[in-house]
């Protein structure tokens, strides 16, 4: 989003968006086809330690487990330092990102006076805080059932909020900012409170809540049933908050959305397009569609 954003023009936006889009058709096959191979081995009991590691550790170990009993030695130690590298490079970019995050959309606001060398001070403070949370975190993602599925949950909770200021920001031009503000707000309390609930049967604190009490009947919503359910409080807390103040400036944001577009934007949109952009956003579908209907199992 943030690259589109800063493109130059539409045309561009819109091809970086395609071929963003094709990078992460990947991912779900590299997630899927390990899965498959490893289960096809372990049926056939064609590798007996990966049959007994299986059967210890479950499915969300299968590439790991690939890894350690099928590759060779040499090769083995490249596919770890490059799954090492890439963990290293995603955690260093979300660090600095929180660490930005902080010093100029929080702390330069509370104090914007504040010196180069203070922004700089409390962004390294950022994000030595956030390494510590990251370390006290791991006792939480390694109790949870599965890191696939413990990842997909977080992302369900965290995003619904996110989606509904982007989408219905675009689509609706009597939204205004602090509608969006709010919606933010209350969805990722929502998001945090259900993480908050999950968190101690996670660590093994307890087996579970007292049957038919609101945190058992929270705690056994399905994360996707509850990410729904935040996609709609955060969509009504922002719709209300939004009629409840002031009209925005429709001047302000001639052109940032659909009902706002003059028949210049209109125009300059309709040119922006060409057949490969048509041709290969096609494709992704078809990638997509394929996907859902043959990995149905």
């Amino acid at each position: 989003m943030q690259r589109a954003l800063g493109a130059p023009n539409e045309t561009v936006a819109r091809q970086g968006s395609i071929f963003a889009a094709f990078l992460k058709l990947f991912p779900v096959y590299l997630f899927i086809i390990p899965g498959l191979i490893c289960y096809a081995l372990v049926k056939k009991d064609a590798i007996p330690e990966l049959t007994a590691e299986f059967a210890a550790k479950g499915s969300q170990g299968a590439f790991p487990m690939m890894v350690q009993f099928l590759l060779p030695a040499g090769l083995r130690g490249i596919v770890v330092a490059g799954l090492l590298s890439a963990l290293m490079g995603s955690l260093a970019g979300v660090f600095n990102a929180c660490s930005t995050l902080f010093t100029v959309d929080i702390y330069e606001k509370v104090r914007p006076k504040a010196t180069q060398r203070e922004l700089v001070h409390m962004g390294r403070l950022a994000t030595a805080t956030m390494v510590v949370i990251a370390l006290l975190w791991i006792p939480v993602v390694k109790g949870a059932h599965g890191l696939y599925s413990y990842l997909q949950s977080v992302q369900g909770y965290l995003a619904p909020p996110i989606f509904v200021v982007f989408f219905f920001g675009v689509f609706w031009k009597r939204l205004n900012a602090k509608g969006c503000f709010w919606a933010m707000v209350v969805g990722f309390a929502v998001g945090i409170f259900r993480m908050a609930v999950d968190t101690p049967i996670t660590l093994g604190l307890f087996k579970s809540y007292p049957e038919g009490s609101f945190f058992w009947i929270v705690n056994n919503i399905n994360f996707q049933y509850f990410s729904i359910l935040i996609t709609l409080i955060s969509a009504i807390v922002m719709v209300g908050v939004s009629y409840a103040t002031a009209v925005p400036d429709y001047d302000r944001i001639k052109g940032l959305t659909f009902s706002t577009a003059t028949e210049e934007d209109r125009r300059r949109t309709r040119e922006s397009w060409r057949w490969t952009d048509v041709a290969t956003s096609m494709v992704v579908m078809a990638f997509i569609i394929g996907a859902y209907l043959y990995f149905r199992g």
